[in-house]
Formats: C-alpha cells, structure tokens, sequence
C-alpha cells in the first residue's frame, strides 16, 4: 500500500495486542510488519475491511504517534521517509517561507493534516501553503480545507499514487491553485497548474527555475537539491 511524502502506507487491520508495533487506541490493532502488504493499487479501488468514522479516525490521530491517512472508512498508517525525502521538504518549505515574509500566506511543514471535503480523504502534504485564513474543518479544528499550493515529494513506491489518484481526490479542493512534484531520483521539480477546468504541466531540471504562480514564488532547482546527491 502506498501514501505520499515517499512513504508506504499499511492498512490497518485487527491483531493481537502483543503485535502493536505502535501506540493506538484498543480497538485498532497493527498487524506485525510481515502481515502488511505494500502493493495496493488504489485507495479506491480497495475493498472495504472496516468501517471506521472519521471521528474514531481523529481519535485514533490523537493517540497515535505516527501518522495516518483516513478514506472510507479505512485508516492508513504511513511510515518514515527517506533522508533525501526529509531533506528536500525542508529545503521547499524554507524557501516558499522565505519569499513570503510579511505576506498574508502561511507555510507549513507535513504536521499539517489536509482534508478533501469533496471525497473525504484526510492527508498530510509534505509542505503547504495556505493564503489568508485557514478554513478549519468543522470536525476538526486541527485540520484545514484551503490549501492554495501543495507539495510532494515522489518515491518509487509511491509516485504512481501521488500522480494518480492523490492527484484526483486534490483537484477537487477549489482553493488548490498548483500541485509541486519532487523526483528523489534526479533533479527535476514539476507543478501542476489549475487553468479553469484544466490543469497544465510545466517542469524543471538541472540548472533551471520555475514559477509558483499562485503565490508569486520561483523555485530554483539548483538550491533546492543542493548537496541531496553528494553521497
């Protein structure tokens, strides 16, 4: 099973409570990592093991020390990232930050959890930027539903589902103005464009510079993979 933000997301399913590998509320056991697969080909496309609320999923977020995706009915444990993962996020999030000091729109990290009211997927963007107030969710002040700019950063085990149906639940979030990709495997950024009813693609490699249109931004290739390939 896949998430974004370059990690494996797990199903959660009922085991006994000497597997917990972390802690949760009683009744949502993980199963032990050798009974997890990883190849779900759609969160949608997936058959339906539980029925949990979105309320028990906010409960089960406030005992949990690690993060999940929420989508009918199903809750997805997500795990760590790559260093290279880690270190591209931060280097995205610092300068979107740094271009908009003393502007009327926010920067945040992976903490901040996204929900898509139009199909009900709760997620956590590796970095967001949200211009003028944040419209909280009614059921969860902790989670907004106006994000202007979303960013990801792709992995081979999660880069078809970033690019796909990741992709379809936040096209349908009418704030969303542009959709960022990050490649961990060269240097290459990509965004996607709102144009009406349309989306638009424009990438950029090695050496070059793109623009972030919905908020005035530029984001240079060159600084933010700076250092990431030295290994």
């Amino acid at each position: 099973m896949r998430s974004a933000r370059g990690r494996h997301i797990a199903r959660i399913v009922r085991a006994p409570s000497d597997t917990m590998t972390m802690r949760t509320p009683r009744r949502w056991n993980l199963a032990p990592k050798d009974a997890i697969s990883y190849h779900r080909k759609s969160i949608m496309g997936t058959e339906r093991l539980h029925e949990h609320t979105y309320f028990e999923y906010l409960a089960h977020e406030e005992a949990s020390n690690v993060k999940h995706e929420y989508l009918d009915g199903e809750i997805y444990a997500m795990a760590g990232g790559t260093p290279t993962h880690a270190e591209l996020s931060v280097a995205v999030a610092s300068t979107l930050r740094a271009q908009l000091e003393g502007k009327r729109r926010r920067v945040f990290s992976s903490d901040l959890r996204v929900r898509v009211a139009a199909t009900g997927l709760a997620t956590y963007p590796d970095v967001t930027v949200v211009c003028g107030p944040l419209e909280r969710d009614e059921e969860s002040r902790e989670t907004i539903l106006n994000p202007t700019v979303v960013v990801e950063v792709l992995s081979g085990g999660t880069e078809r589902y970033d690019r796909g149906e990741k992709f379809r639940h936040y096209k349908q979030i009418p704030t969303l103005q542009e959709y960022v990709l990050l490649s961990q495997k060269e240097t290459l950024v990509e965004v996607w464009r709102r144009k009406g009813d349309a989306w638009t693609q424009q990438e950029a490699k090695a050496g070059e510079r793109l623009e972030i249109e919905s908020i005035d931004c530029e984001l240079v290739t060159d600084e933010l993979y700076q250092g990431v390939f030295d290994e």
